[in-house]
């Protein structure tokens, strides 16, 4: 079973320094038909105007990625961390007992624009936790790549829970196929471009949601970069 959400059908928040689309209910966004998709809780696609950003702010039990698309986003955490993120960085959060963070725009002429994911762990109470990769172009071009883990295999970031997060950019002839085991499910989100999941076109910002399906296949894309999730049901 497929089913599609279109880029328009979204949650959407204008803070004038914050303009944010919401995949899930969040904030003062709900839809009680799209809470969540298996494990998988919010996926936030941020744009924050130069020099403006997140204040310093708590979370609990909860695998946070951080995916910069354009622009540099500085972090600075409880844990003693602080980075600025760009292109192609990948930054996991596990806040298991509690953190406090922050989160800004590095820049104070041009505007970042990235996407925050929550993906609810499998264990509880665990000590918080920090991770950044970066994974260049090329090992997604025409292919799927492994950007986060269970186990921090191929180089990927580690989350606590059963589930996989894959990058691609697909263009032309490219195509990729995933297979999915019995009793798995799979989340696309279409980050910008167009490509078809299973023979269904889609453009930036729309997702497919996949049940009882064999494997998700990838193609026809026209500068496409997509994430694709393989999550417990």
């Amino acid at each position: 079973m497929l089913q599609i959400r279109k880029s328009h059908e979204r949650g959407r928040a204008d803070h004038g320094w914050l303009r944010s689309q919401h995949s899930f209910s969040f904030a003062d966004y709900f839809d009680i038909n799209h809470v969540g998709f298996g494990p998988l809780r919010v996926i936030n696609e941020d744009q924050v105007q130069a020099g403006r950003g997140f204040g310093t702010h708590g979370h609990r039990d909860m695998e946070i990625i951080s995916y910069v698309l354009d622009g540099a986003l500085e972090h600075k955490d409880s844990m003693g961390n602080g980075s600025v993120l760009r292109y192609g960085d990948v930054q996991r959060m596990s806040a298991g007992t509690g953190v406090r963070h922050s989160e800004y725009n590095h820049s104070h002429a041009e505007p970042v624009h990235f996407l925050q994911i929550w993906i609810e762990p499998n264990v509880k109470g665990i000590a918080p936790g920090y991770e950044e990769k970066h994974f260049d172009p090329a090992s997604k071009q025409g292919k799927l790549r492994l950007i986060a883990s269970p186990d921090g295999r191929d180089g990927s970031v580690l989350i606590h829970q059963d589930a996989a997060l894959y990058a691609a950019l697909l263009d032309g002839s490219d195509q990729a196929t995933h297979p999915l085991a019995q009793g798995r499910i799979a989340y696309v989100h279409v980050v910008r471009g167009e490509v078809a999941v299973n023979g269904v076109a889609l453009t930036g910002g729309d997702a497919a949601k996949l049940s009882e399906e064999q494997a998700v296949t990838l193609n026809q894309g026209r500068n496409a970069e997509i994430l694709l999730f393989d999550l417990p049901y």
